[in-house]
């Protein structure tokens, strides 16, 4: 056997191997700590849904940036996103809230407007602040399309709209 058919066949199993550990600790975190993160989860969306109801839109992100500036580590953090989806679900509509957000698929002005909404909240980019405003995007996208308000998101075209062109007229036969 070659010795470089060795050295592939070593590093393969190496490989492999690696990927059966990584496996298998992604399988005992979720087993030890599965359980508690749903159960943290579920305590975020229903504080969310009921400080929703107490408030509007605007005031479901204040209260999430100031949730988001105290959290520690990546389940609070987590938990501030599902925090603040579920409060503005429930919350009363605040007049032009979504008139500024871009869309997420508008990359830059997304990435810009996720900054300066960290920065007008005080809060630091480092710590995952732009998925705090992301769940605002994804709010304004839903509710844009449920009628609900939102930013504009261009619709299916109506039955006139999408009607077959009409054919070009005929042209006269030509003399022979």
């Amino acid at each position: 056997m070659p010795s470089w058919l060795k050295v592939v066949l070593i590093v393969g199993g190496l490989l492999l191997l690696l990927l059966v550990a990584s496996a298998g600790v992604v399988v005992y975190l979720a087993m030890k700590h599965g359980p508690a993160l749903v159960e943290a989860g579920k305590h975020s969306l229903e504080e969310g849904n009921a400080y929703g109801r107490g408030t509007d839109e605007e005031g479901c992100v204040n209260e999430a940036a100031s949730r988001h500036g105290r959290a520690e580590g990546l389940t609070s953090i987590i938990g501030t996103n599902l925090f603040l989806r579920s409060c503005l679900e429930a919350s009363r509509p605040t007049p032009n809230f979504c008139d500024s957000v871009p869309h997420r698929i508008e990359f830059m002005k997304s990435a810009r407007w996720q900054l300066d909404e960290c920065k007008r909240h005080g809060l630091s980019p480092e710590r995952q602040c732009g998925q705090l405003f992301q769940q605002v995007q994804q709010y304004c996208e839903m509710a844009a399309r449920k009628g609900g308000g939102g930013f504009a998101i261009p619709e299916d075209k109506t039955d006139e709209d999408s009607a077959a062109p009409a054919p070009p007229p005929v042209a006269p036969p030509r003399p022979k």
